[in-house]
């Protein structure tokens, strides 16, 4: 197994959220048996204890198949129990002859793996295109939440207290953002987030 090194963010609701990322290269001939092991890893790692999700993006590198798998958990401790576990071992042996570089992860705070390349020759997406794509996400959120929110607010005197009321207006944007639309803007603006720029070893 890789020695990875551990970062975490805070997120309300939860003590911090890290996210495994784990990059395979398939070998030709066995994406079929891949993508039946990889439905099957994907169940199991959703028992583990602290499983908050995972997202899979699919792409081509090379000519062969990659997947980038992002895991995310609610603290460092259930994501290194999963890690360490005999079931993900013994998982990662079984998908051991069908990978080209073998089993590739790295830990990140939750807002980085939006914006993970697919590949280490790959550059990361220009700053202004992340920018671009988080703004899109975040403007519409900033201006419906406080409408949805608003008519249950005035509801109680305690909801609408303005602490009260921003917080939940906050939470309820940055779990959005970060578990459902954030993922699908990434997946949706990966070609483009991914073009006009080159590889990092030509840079």
């Amino acid at each position: 197994m890789s020695q990875i090194q551990s970062r975490s963010t805070q997120v309300p609701g939860f003590d911090e959220v890290v996210t495994l990322v784990v990059k395979h290269r398939v070998k030709p001939g066995f994406e079929a048996p891949y993508e039946a092991w990889l439905r099957n890893i994907v169940k199991v790692a959703g028992q583990s204890v602290g499983h908050l999700g995972v997202d899979v993006v699919r792409g081509k590198h090379a000519g062969l198949d990659t997947y980038t798998c992002v895991l995310r958990f609610c603290s460092t401790e259930s994501m290194q129990r999963w890690l360490d576990s005999p079931q993900r071992q013994a998982l990662i042996d079984e998908a051991a002859p069908m990978l080209a570089d073998g089993d590739q992860t790295e830990v990140n705070p939750v807002n980085e793996f939006w914006f993970t390349p697919q590949s280490e020759n790959e550059a990361p997406a220009p700053r202004w295109k992340q920018a671009v794509v988080t703004l899109l996400v975040i403007l519409p959120h900033t201006l419906l939440v406080p409408l949805i929110w608003g008519p249950l607010l005035q509801l109680n005197t305690f909801l609408a207290n303005y602490v009260v009321a921003t917080f939940l207006i906050t939470l309820t944007i940055v779990l959005s953002v970060v578990y459902v639309f954030m993922p699908m803007a990434t997946r949706l603006f990966a070609p483009w987030l991914s073009a006009s720029h080159l590889p990092k070893e030509t840079r």
